[in-house]
């Protein structure tokens, strides 16, 4: 029972695709909250936040995962370009795998 619960949670995990997002702008209220609930509207759960803010300069990379089969990543990042055009931002998201990729050199 255990093996197949297991063998499971690594079949839902393998089908799984970790996404980068970076968020670059001036700070202002509402920032995260407007991200993270159009994540959780279209089933991607965030991982790992981390964010800082200088001199009045946003700065955030987030790390999230959402379902493969049910991800239409270019439809995403259209999506997130345009919420970080409505909110003062640059919104940025891609493939983990293309983000390691990009700079492992």
């Amino acid at each position: 029972m255990v093996v197949l619960f297991y063998m499971n949670f690594l079949n839902e995990r393998m089908a799984a695709m970790r996404l980068v997002m970076t968020i670059v702008g001036e700070d202002k209220v509402g920032i995260i909250a407007k991200v993270s609930n159009a994540l959780a509207e279209d089933g991607i759960n965030i991982i790992n936040i981390n964010q800082n803010i200088m001199h009045g300069f946003f700065n955030m990379v987030l790390i999230a995962e959402a379902e493969e089969s049910k991800l239409n990543l270019k439809a995403e990042k259209e999506k997130f370009a345009a919420l970080g055009k409505e909110i003062g931002v640059d919104i940025r998201l891609q493939s983990e795998k293309i983000f390691t990729a990009m700079h492992r050199i």
